[in-house]
């Protein structure tokens, strides 16, 4: 491991974020000395990010506890073209509505973790489509295209992959990496940002704008990609078995992001909890040595501490109040996730399939049925085996509720309205 003079690169290192740096002792020596300012781009491809932003939005925190400036730039005109990497086809192209909309929402999942404002290293919430939309294109064409290494593009993974396997790849998209590569130019003009991150298949988009910037006479710039991270048995990170793992609890509740960490593999642990919490690495160094059954409460410790950086400390400690109730104690916990029914359709009698189908728990009445004669659905508790079944009123507990589980783990409440 390499010993890092400055402050944020000795963090990442013992915190397991870096995997590759554009000239690595160039940019120590610069963060050891001065305050310089660096920027992540989210593209507004949907109302939130999930789980597998956390990296980022992670390394963003660290970067301004450590003495220096975040920039969050949000993708208002890249959103409308599409970044290409890591895709075997095309993104669908959205509307400047809806990536307004979107840009709106998103903007929520780092109020909890940066300070914005005016000062000297207040984080700086920017938008590219603030230059990107006004772009003069012969002009662009005039001052930069002669910059840009088509050689160098068709070179690039996120490129290469597609005309190997003769898929689409349109000029839309190729120009992807031309914008983004300008992006960076530009933030460098407008607040003299010197660093870009991001997650390793952003690599060659980062490092075309270390180049267009050495061409266009900035500064030097630099780059830092962290690792694509997976789960130890190979899944993406941001995706579980009901799909993408969201930030915005109006997109996922905040008893199942909880639950989400809780449910580490223990391979995991000691990696996530460097990763997505601000824990000292001693006590880390504690929790992951734990075995057995103590390893649930390291587990315990990953899912509050994450949640709170999220959704703050006082929601983490509610949900894992919420899981311990649920199902330590075997009560029903009023904060589990929970959807609503008309009441005058449980008095007459709803029946067990399109209820889990309403609930979530399945997709279909044929994968309800599956799972109902699999003994993995309980009503209230009770395991229930007969898909034919039909719940009413009558079986709604103290709390006017009716509590619907599948598995250990997975348990929503029916509220009648």
């Amino acid at each position: 491991m390499t010993a890092f003079k400055s402050d944020f690169l000795r963090t990442l290192s013992e915190r397991g974020f870096i995997h590759q740096i554009s000239d690595e002792s160039g940019l120590d020596d610069l963060l050891s000395k001065e305050t310089v300012t660096a920027y992540i781009g989210f593209d507004a491809t949907a109302k939130s990010l999930h789980v597998g932003s956390m990296t980022q939005i992670m390394l963003l925190y660290w970067f301004q506890q450590t003495g220096h400036r975040p920039i969050v730039l949000m993708g208002g005109g890249t959103s409308m073209v599409g970044d290409p990497s890591g895709k075997d086809e095309a993104r669908q192209l959205m509307t400047q509505d809806f990536i307004e909309a979107n840009k709106l929402s998103i903007k929520s999942c780092f109020s909890s973790l940066l300070n914005f404002g005016d000062g000297p290293l207040d984080a700086i919430m920017a938008d590219n489509a603030d230059w990107l939309l006004k772009l003069n294109y012969v002009e662009f064409l005039r001052d930069y295209g002669k910059h840009l290494s088509v050689n160098a593009m068709l070179a690039r993974d996120s490129v290469k992959t597609r005309l190997d396997r003769e898929q689409h790849l349109s000029f839309l998209e190729f120009n992807y990496m031309c914008l983004q590569a300008y992006d960076y130019v530009e933030l460098n003009r407008r607040y003299d940002c010197r660093l870009q991150m991001g997650g390793s298949d952003q690599w060659g988009n980062i490092v075309s704008g270390v180049d267009l910037g050495r061409r266009a006479g900035a500064n030097q710039l630099f780059a830092l990609t962290t690792p694509l991270l997976a789960t130890a048995s190979g899944a993406k990170m941001g995706k579980s078995a009901e799909g993408a793992v969201w930030l915005n609890p109006d997109m996922l509740p905040v008893f199942e992001f909880w639950q989400y960490w809780r449910n580490t593999e223990d391979a995991d642990v000691g990696r996530f909890l460097k990763l997505f919490t601000t824990l000292p690495m001693d006590e880390i160094s504690r929790l992951e040595r734990l075995e057995g059954a103590e390893l649930n409460d390291a587990k315990k410790v990953l899912a509050t501490e994450a949640t709170s950086l999220i959704h703050g400390r006082e929601a983490a400690e509610q949900a894992a109040e919420t899981a311990h109730k649920t199902f330590e104690q075997g009560q029903t916990a009023t904060d589990l996730p929970s959807v609503s029914v008309p009441r005058e359709e449980l008095d007459a009698g709803m029946g067990l399939l399109s209820l889990m189908v309403t609930a979530g728990l399945a997709k279909s009445n044929g994968e309800a049925r599956r799972s109902i004669q699999g003994g993995a659905i309980r009503v209230n508790d009770n395991q229930i085996t007969d898909p034919a079944t039909s719940l009413d009123s009558t079986l709604l507990n103290a709390d006017g509720v009716l509590k619907l589980s599948m598995g250990k783990k997975k348990h929503i409440l029916i509220r009648p309205q």
